[in-house]
């Protein structure tokens, strides 16, 4: 398995929205993921195997020193396998060298040994308000 990581990479909606249904095990969206990653991100990375999309990681940030990591998602077929971690290295590398001072990422209980454990991420306090 030859995976290439690519950061900004092109990509086509229709290969994302497919990509967040196998990943995250929904019914295929038809979101506009090119008109919101242009508004909102800082860039994202694509990662492909012959040329089909089997990851994908979002860094949205405020423009300054805080970067935060949304929507990574690899195929279900690539799971744990590294495909992840090598997603949020790309993106770590990515954000440092945009100047950013911080990279943050929230997630669900689950995936605590991803972040923490396989990608470095250190244990902070945080607040939420559901909307």
């Amino acid at each position: 398995m030859t995976i290439e990581y690519e950061w900004r990479g092109d990509f086509d909606n229709t290969a994302l929205n497919a990509l967040h249904a196998d990943g995250f095990g929904h019914p295929v969206a038809r979101t506009d993921w090119r008109e919101r990653l242009e508004r909102h991100s800082l860039g994202w990375v694509c990662a492909r195997e012959s040329g089909s999309l089997v990851g994908f990681i979002n860094v949205v940030w405020d423009g300054g020193a805080h970067a935060f990591i949304l929507d990574t998602v690899i195929a279900q077929h690539h799971q744990r396998r590294g495909v992840g971690r090598a997603l949020v290295t790309a993106a770590a590398h990515e954000a440092r060298a945009a100047k950013c001072e911080w990279l943050q990422v929230d997630f669900e209980e689950h995936l605590r040994p991803f972040y923490f454990d396989a990608c470095g991420f250190k244990m902070t306090t945080a607040g939420l308000i559901a909307l």
